[in-house]
């Protein structure tokens, strides 16, 4: 493995941590390590998400910069008598990229316990069942246990999390890097990134840096910090779809991982603000920094939850573009970050009052 730079480390530290929705503490308290030094505050809402604020200018817009800190697992549903266990998917699965994968049981107590997927051998199979995707319903966890009496020795229970078990690996590339949960760590990061970017330097507005809870079943941590902030302009950093793999057509996805951040011109939870949208492009542009466009017709951002709070919050989602999202390793290029970065701080310099007066109308 190649050696590991600071940046490096810091992603390589989110994206280990195991945090599902509704049991994010492991990753708040990484994001929180690493973003309290450039923060002037730090404190969480009702629910659990982090906000970090850092002040410019006192009396100048709030800008709301949030990444998600769930990531898709499961939880443990049930014990069956041989100690096998059931669990209830956290987010969106596709069934064919679960079976045979090993993860990852966090107890009560913070114990890990390894496990796999279940899978049938294909001896035992005929062939009109080698055809058909086992159901997630009838998919269990094995942890090596012969009963339901021996997994309550060992501390697992009904409502524990699960996480696909990863190693956080820079690959031949090394602007490459693969690992679980870069939806959303990555965007945890750029919200950590944008405020240490900042530091020291002057912008005309109070920008919080965020961590949300329970983005992967319905953005919800999203709708309470936002509640809390009472934002004039906000931020949605996420993963989106690499459209660069075998497979994929024009239609669904045309970004390229190394293109640049992807500007997100609409999903199923939000149309983006035009004049924000307009400001960002104009920035990326005058900046130099390399950009592409991408349209999801499925699928939402914390943007969706953050322009409907109170009288409405103009926003726009800001997505690195990651190959095999929603699954237990994905793909993404370190320059995307890095731009994305730089872009959003850009941006954040110019808004002021006038700028974020004028934009919102249009």
């Amino acid at each position: 493995m190649a050696k590991m730079d600071e940046t490096v480390l810091m992603l390589k530290e989110l994206t280990d941590a195991n945090g599902v929705p509704g049991n994010e503490r492991q990753s708040r308290e990484v994001m929180k390590k690493y973003i309290e030094p450039y923060a002037d505050s730090i404190e969480t809402d009702g629910l659990g998400s982090l906000i970090a604020r850092k002040e410019g200018l006192a009396d100048g817009p709030k800008i709301m910069v949030a990444g998600h800190l769930d990531e898709v697992g499961f939880m443990i549903s049930q014990i069956d008598d041989k100690g096998f266990l059931k669990f209830q998917p956290l987010g969106g699965w596709w069934n064919q990229v679960m079976l045979a994968q090993r993860v990852t049981i966090t107890t009560r107590s913070g114990k890990e316990v390894t496990g796999v997927i279940g899978s049938k051998p294909p001896h035992i199979l005929s062939p009109e069942a080698r055809k058909k995707p086992v159901e997630i319903k009838d998919m269990f966890i094995d942890i090596g246990a012969s009963s339901r009496d021996e997994v309550k020795e060992w501390g697992v229970a009904p409502g524990d999390m699960v996480t696909p078990y990863f190693e956080f690996t820079v690959m031949n590339n090394e602007k490459l890097m693969m690992a679980k949960a870069w939806d959303n760590r990555i965007g945890c990061a750029i919200a950590i990134d944008v405020l240490k970017n900042l530091h020291g330097q002057e912008h005309p507005n109070v920008v919080y840096g965020v961590g949300t809870i329970q983005e992967e079943v319905g953005l919800r941590g999203a709708k309470t910090a936002t509640a809390k902030i009472q934002p004039d302009i906000g931020f949605a950093v996420d993963v989106g779809v690499a459209g660069d793999t075998p497979g994929i057509t024009a239609q669904e996805s045309t970004s390229k991982m190394g293109a640049g951040p992807q500007i997100l011109l609409f999903d199923a939870s939000m149309v983006s603000h035009r004049g924000l949208r307009e400001l960002v492009v104009d920035t990326a542009e005058e900046a130099g920094i390399p950009y592409q466009f991408e349209t999801i017709a499925g699928g939402g951002t914390d943007a969706g939850s953050i322009h409907l709070t109170a009288n409405g919050v103009p926003a726009l989602a800001i997505g690195v573009a990651t190959r095999y999202i929603h699954s237990h390793a994905g793909i993404l290029h370190r320059d995307d970050y890095e731009n994305a970065v730089k872009l959003i701080v850009e941006v954040i310099k110019k808004l002021d009052k006038d700028t974020v007066a004028r934009i919102t109308f249009e």
